[in-house]
């Protein structure tokens, strides 16, 4: 055979692997439709930039284990084009490998362009240059910001188009989403606002890319857009066109934490709560927010003040690995709906109201019935007769009856192992004191400080918006000017103080050369009046303040009109109340700062002279050590306990910015959380008095097979002798299960069950937390649990007497159960 021949036979087999592959989808009033099919759609948030390359195939393998058969994620457009047609899609930011990832798992995508995101993130996604250009208004009607808009979504769609990665090319995204939560806003921008997302849905159409639009949290999106819901709740959400279905977006599986923030927590039994009452009230689409939420590396995080950790209480932790229960808990659930996925989007649909907040759903398909009880009562448990049988539905859950007459499953009763994870130092370090670890430092240089003319400087006489002039390259902006007193002036020669008007969202204030202060923003407001004494001489004194921001801010109508740093008034006052306003000074601006520029963070650093003797508690250090990698496959972190502010790196990959000295509200915390009753993000929090965040994830990607280089740069001052590397893994697993169930019970990282603590079927009970025997118990239980599990990294166990003998309970105890503790 010739080569052409080989050529076009090659071709042929290609294009037929492609176009057999692909799939027509489409949508009707009950939901959405594969090749003409109905489906029920189970989707979860995984945003690519906030975990690993290394780190994807295994989020989707877990994902689909959990019951899932969709993925979600948004185009984060500041991360692609961080400066003007300067493009990054490589390492974490490699969007079509994330999608091929997505179908090499057989995995559907729900792809959010948007180009804005919100998702706490860095200005909301948009690049700061964007405010640049002239006459550019964000997200309405304006000209210059739809061309830019329109020339990146282009590209997008242009680039996975390229790879055939739609649908109806055969690849995996089966919905499209642009903008993002605009009818929140929408009003605030008036006639303007409506005719850009008439814009958008247009334009939208125009790129032709043969699977459905979606516009969340958009009550008035035009045809054919389908509007969606956002939130905690979205069972009573209804379409704004009959002919659509009806489509939960995000599912917020739990909150953002914030600097000074507590733990946030949902638990497993409301958010089961909330998926079973969407998918009663005929939901058919329906994606977690997040369902791993993984880590905001570098700068990315927005907010401004939204920590490093991107946990959210989602099903898949930080890490990477199950939040249990509820990863369980939700796994169950979804096994069950998907078994019932035709009579759900087919069957004929019957509502009984039984007052009190109690219902019925009875979904009847060719004779065959699927019924859900929902109680939607925050307070009682309701007992219903049932076509001749009472069901008692607990408080705030939701029963689902695959026959109409044997409940499988209770959204308030977890069957699941719950998961008590520990930080541990890995067993090398307990043999060898490897992390005792050595450092070495360098002062940050501030040649400046006494002299202004610099080069690569800006100059203005008047205050500039603080990421203007550092166009989002930095967290850090030297404003600097200078003012010269003669003997006849009215603040001459005498003690003043320096005052500064800053929404910085940090401000560290100098006056010739001499640090005076620091201070920075708290109780949420990121606006604050900074005052400290100062001695100023004859003739010229210099004033530098480095301004610090904390992420930029990201939601809001209007948000990018947000200034930040030194705004001013920037005043001199003397004893005598005599005033010198500095404010329209001719200020000198210096992006960053010198160990920045000079990579003390990478290969080059470690080059440069580094001293012996750390200093402790001072400000503007850089810290360098090394570390040896863990063994395992465990996630490794950091205890950055003892620090104060800065940034961290491994072996030149920034970890994002630390800040264990910001300690959480003494106030507000509890020991147990009621599921029921609507959840809100204060409900149910943790580490009140603690750091907002004292451990930092470190991907095993970024590890060396042995030695590992750590660099901190130290902004406030802090005792580096306290940071360690820990591994996480499960250190105790709790879990029962009704009788006719089965418990299972795992480990994770290769670990495997040590013991059993405790174990009893009958009628066990929980006081003060702890684990005791009920009323009557199982005298084999202990014995059968060890043999079962003991050793192994995860064991199966049928509940019932057949497995452990007559417990004893008496015929008031209607449901024997296994409670089991184990330690990993």
């Amino acid at each position: 055979m010739g080569w052409n021949k080989i050529l076009v036979t090659t071709l042929i087999l290609f294009f037929f692997y492609i176009f057999s592959n692909a799939v027509e989808v489409s949508y009707d009033g009950r939901a959405l439709k594969i090749d003409g099919e109905r489906k029920l759609i189970i989707s979860g948030a995984i945003h690519y930039p906030r975990s690993t390359p290394e780190m994807w195939p295994s989020l989707m393998k877990k994902a689909k284990e959990g019951g899932l058969n969709a993925i979600e994620t948004y185009v984060f457009w500041n991360a692609h084009e961080p400066l003007y047609r300067q493009y990054d899609f490589e390492g974490n930011l490699d969007l079509v490998k994330y999608l091929k990832t997505i179908q090499d798992a057989g995995l559907y995508a729900i792809l959010r362009i948007g180009p804005y995101v919100c998702a706490e993130w860095n200005y909301g996604g948009l690049p700061v240059w964007l405010k640049s250009i002239p006459n550019m208004v964000f997200r309405t009607k304006n000209d210059a910001y739809m061309n830019e808009m329109k020339i990146f979504t282009t590209m997008i769609v242009d680039k996975v188009k390229g790879e055939n990665l739609f649908a109806n090319q055969g690849g995996p995204i089966i919905i499209a989403q642009i903008e993002n939560e605009y009818g929140n806003v929408i009003g605030k921008y008036g006639g303007d606002g409506k005719s850009y997302i008439n814009w958008c849905a247009n334009f939208a159409e125009s790129l032709n890319i043969g699977v459905p639009w979606i516009m969340c949290q958009e009550d008035d999106a035009p045809s054919p857009m389908i509007n969606t819901c956002n939130g905690y709740y979205c069972d009573q959400f209804t379409p704004n066109n009959n002919n659509v279905p009806k489509i939960w977006t995000e599912n917020w599986t739990g909150w953002y934490k914030g600097w000074g923030d507590k733990n946030p927590h949902r638990t497993a039994e409301d958010v089961a709560f909330a998926v079973g009452r969407f998918y009663q009230y005929g939901g058919t689409v329906q994606n977690y927010y997040m369902y791993h939420g993984g880590t905001n590396f570098g700068r990315v995080s927005g907010g401004p003040y939204i920590a490093t950790t991107y946990d959210y209480d989602a099903p898949l932790n930080e890490y990477g690995e199950p939040n249990q229960p509820k990863y369980g808990h939700l796994k169950e659930l979804h096994a069950h709906l998907m078994s019932m996925e035709k009579i759900l989007t087919y069957g004929n649909v019957t509502n009984k109201d039984y007052g009190n907040m109690m219902s019925h759903t009875i979904y009847n398909y060719n004779g065959t019935r699927v019924c859900f009880f929902g109680n939607a009562n925050q307070n009682d448990a309701i007992t219903i007769n049932f076509e001749g049988t009472n069901y008692t539905v607990p408080a705030w859950s939701v029963s689902i009856l695959p026959d109409c007459k044997t409940q499988v499953y209770n959204t308030a009763r977890v069957s699941t192992q719950t998961s008590v994870m520990v930080k541990k130092l890995p067993d090398e370090a307990k043999e060898k004191s490897h992390y005792n670890l050595e450092w070495s430092w360098r002062v940050e240089k501030f040649e400046h400080l006494k002299s202004h003319h610099l080069k690569g400087v800006t100059y203005a006489n008047q205050l500039l918006d603080q990421k203007l002039v550092t166009n989002d390259t930095s967290d850090y902006l030297w404003y600097m000017t200078s003012f010269e007193i003669d003997e006849d002036d009215p603040v001459c020669c005498e003690d003043i103080n320096l005052q500064v008007q800053n929404s910085g969202h940090i401000l560290h204030a100098f006056v010739n050369g001499k640090h005076i202060g620091t201070k920075y923003a708290q109780g949420g407001s990121y606006s604050f009046w900074f005052e400290r004494a100062a001695k100023i001489k004859k003739g010229i004194n210099q004033i530098s303040l480095l301004s610090v921001t904390v992420g930029l801010q990201n939601y809001g109508d209007h948000y990018d009109n947000t200034q930040n740093g030194i705004l001013g008034p920037v005043n001199i006052i003397a004893p005598n109340s005599r005033e010198k306003d500095l404010t329209n000074n001719k200020w000198v601006y210096k992006v960053g700062l010198n160990g920045f520029e000079q990579e003390l963070f990478s290969e080059k650093g470690k080059k440069r002279k580094w001293h012996p003797n750390i200093p402790l508690n001072r400000r503007f250090v850089w810290f360098q050590t090394t570390f040896r990698t863990p063994r395992g496959e465990e996630p490794v972190v950091l205890d950055l306990w003892g620090l104060g502010k800065g940034t961290a790196w491994v072996n030149g990959h920034n970890i994002g910015r630390y800040w264990p000295s910001i300690i959480a509200d003494n106030n507000g915390c509890s020991t147990s959380c009621d599921y029921r009753g609507s959840y809100y993000s204060s409900k149910c929090t943790t580490g009140c008095g603690q750091p907002t965040q004292r451990w930092y994830h470190v991907p095993r990607s970024f590890l060396r097979e042995e030695e590992n280089d750590l660099v901190l740069f130290e902004e406030f001052g802090g005792d580096p002798r306290n940071v360690s590397v820990h591994t996480v893994t499960v250190g105790q697993a709790i879990a029962h299960a009704y009788e006719g169930n089965s418990l299972n019970l795992s480990c994770n990282g290769g670990r495997v069950i040590s013991d059993i603590k405790f174990a009893s079927f009958g009628d066990p009970r929980k006081v003060y937390g702890t684990l005791r025997k009920g009323s009557c118990h199982s005298p084999k239980s202990l014995s059968m649990v060890k043999k079962a599990c003991v050793g192994k990294e995860s064991c199966s166990i049928d509940v019932s007497e057949r497995t452990f003998g007559p417990s004893g309970c008496r015929s008031s105890v209607k449901r024997k159960r296994l409670a089991v503790e184990a330690v990993c």
